[in-house]
């Protein structure tokens, strides 16, 4: 009975090498790849920022419905449009981007709708702590550029998170919520 298994393992192992393999990489296009996020503002207004440097690669095999994202953000790139709340940000009240120049997102599960992603969940590693995030797709799509000769996939997605699960507590005792919302725009050029 075991000599009639081998056959099927090996079969399974090759079929196997063979769904792995149809995975191509990707490359974080930085001219279209931001990371915001937005926060109210004592209920009146809403505090919105960017990251200016992010880099990262992506795997994705959207036969087989899988994929990889790993992603760095340089938090002492943070970008309000206003040079003295980009320094508080990146003071040790907030982002403490001196101690933690950079916070990452690294997932392998995506799920689709057919062949288009609709979420892609990870973890996000903040101030030295890391919790899971899962960013919802609000568009995706991927399409053959005719500037790049290349396949370019990505799309917008977005996410709530808690910023005090990371020790960001800043203002809590104020009324500022605790609840940001991170919005991801990302396109990745196949290798």
């Amino acid at each position: 009975m075991r000599s009639s298994l081998l056959p099927v393992a090996s079969a399974v192992a090759l079929l196997a090498g063979t769904v792995s393999a149809q995975a191509a990489s990707y490359a974080i296009d930085p001219a279209h790849t931001y990371v915001s996020f937005e926060i109210s503002h004592f209920g009146t207004s809403t505090n919105r920022g960017r990251f200016d440097k992010k880099e990262g690669s992506i795997e994705f095999d959207r036969a087989g419905k899988s994929g990889k994202v790993d992603i760095v953000v340089d938090t002492t790139s943070i970008n309000t449009g206003f040079a003295a709340f980009n320094k508080h940000l990146q003071s040790a009240d907030l982002f403490d981007a001196e101690k933690f120049p950079t916070m990452k997102f690294a997932a392998s599960k995506f799920s689709f709708n057919g062949d288009k992603v609709t979420e892609v969940a990870g973890n996000l590693t903040l101030l030295g702590k890391t919790s899971p995030l899962t960013l919802k797709a609000t568009n995706f799509n991927c399409y053959d550029s005719p500037m790049l000769k290349r396949e370019v996939c990505g799309g917008d997605f977005e996410a709530m998170l808690d910023r005090t699960q990371f020790g960001m507590n800043y203002g809590i005792d104020w009324g500022f919520p605790k609840n940001v919302r991170l919005v991801v725009q990302v396109e990745a050029v196949k290798q």
